[in-house]
């Protein structure tokens, strides 16, 4: 037998995470105040703390596939710029 429980928005659990986080009252307070029961606030605040390895973990690899990319666009660059030299080289001796 299923519940259908009570369901919070995405605003009011980074809320309640982030005062569980502070550790400025008590889970029981917190939970009081937010009209949620105790166990739901530690759930919360566990997964808002692991949350955070992942949030750092995406952003440098989106630094790092940002660098790659450019990267790679310079090396494509460089290549052309090489054959256009080239070109012009060959081109300048057979003019004079």
């Amino acid at each position: 037998m299923g519940g259908t429980g009570v369901r919070h928005d995405a605003k009011l659990k980074a809320k309640v995470a982030l005062e569980a986080i502070r550790e400025q009252k008590t889970l029981s307070e917190i939970a009081s105040l937010y009209g949620v029961h105790p166990s739901q606030v530690t759930r919360w605040r566990k997964r808002a703390l692991e949350g955070l390895e992942q949030l750092f973990t995406e952003h440098q690899e989106r630094e790092k596939k940002e660098a790659e990319a450019l990267a790679d666009e310079l090396y494509r660059q460089i290549g052309q710029l090489k054959v256009e030299l080239d070109w012009v080289k060959k081109k300048s001796r057979l003019l004079g």
